[in-house]
């Protein structure tokens, strides 16, 4: 699972990469470490075009995990002798969101896998943590670190707890795909790796493409394509 990435490009380039003719970001700083519910760069498709903006980290995750969620913390607390109303603390279950889609055949995925709730997210290096291999394990297109682009999908205006000291909060959301790791990664994190995009033909398929079509792109890149340009940093630059 990639928790942690980090995007040192600029807003002209990834205009230009994405083909986007909007920008609502300002003034976008690079950022060498982007943890979870982080606000961060999108490339996403609008009513009004391609637009880069900003959105937080971290999808809605399924009623199914938020209702185990609550059962858990609800058990906790009859555990302690107090009385619990389950669909008050249902309703107010915090959701830090999901980060990493894999199963995309999910129904709570297949919803937001139309042209109109897909993104790219950009990035220069993203980190796999391997403690044995020496803690947050740092992959690139090469050791230069060009930009590239994952394969996401956000979601306009979500309301939910994200924490439970800031309570209701309504913002724009997005996450991105995952799929069988390619060998380098493997080696560190033999459980998945990002959906990455390399070039503008990539990032446009993604972007515009049936559904069906669009998810042939959800594959490891190929073996060789990654190197590894840091260790046990939490952040990269």
């Amino acid at each position: 699972m990639c928790n942690l990435y980090s995007m040192m490009s600029n807003p002209e380039a990834i205009r230009a990469f994405a083909s986007a003719m909007l920008d609502s970001t300002g003034n976008l700083e690079p950022q060498p470490g982007i943890f979870p519910d982080y606000l961060a760069p999108i490339v996403r498709n609008t009513p009004d075009g391609r637009e880069l903006a900003r959105a937080r980290w971290g999808m809605p995750s399924s009623s199914q995990a938020l209702f185990k969620a609550a059962t858990t913390r609800a058990d906790k607390l009859r555990a302690k002798g107090k009385d619990v109303d389950f669909p008050a603390l249902l309703k107010a279950e915090p959701d830090s969101g999901t980060t990493n889609i894999r199963n995309t055949a999910s129904r709570h995925w297949t919803r937001w896998l139309g042209r109109e709730n897909r993104c790219v997210v950009p990035f220069t290096s993203f980190s796999e943590f391997n403690r044995d291999a020496g803690g947050d394990i740092w992959f690139a297109l090469d050791e230069s670190r060009p930009l590239a682009f994952f394969a996401g999908i956000w979601v306009p205006q979500w309301t939910s707890v994200r924490k439970i000291r800031t309570g209701v909060e309504t913002s724009d959301l997005y996450g991105f795909l995952t799929t069988e790791p390619n060998a380098e990664v493997d080696a560190i994190h033999p459980k998945a790796m990002p959906v990455i995009l390399r070039t503008p033909e990539a990032v446009e398929a993604w972007m515009t493409l049936p559904t069906a079509d669009a998810l042939v792109l959800q594959r490891p890149l190929p073996d060789g394509s990654l190197k590894i340009v840091a260790r046990g940093a939490k952040q990269d630059g």
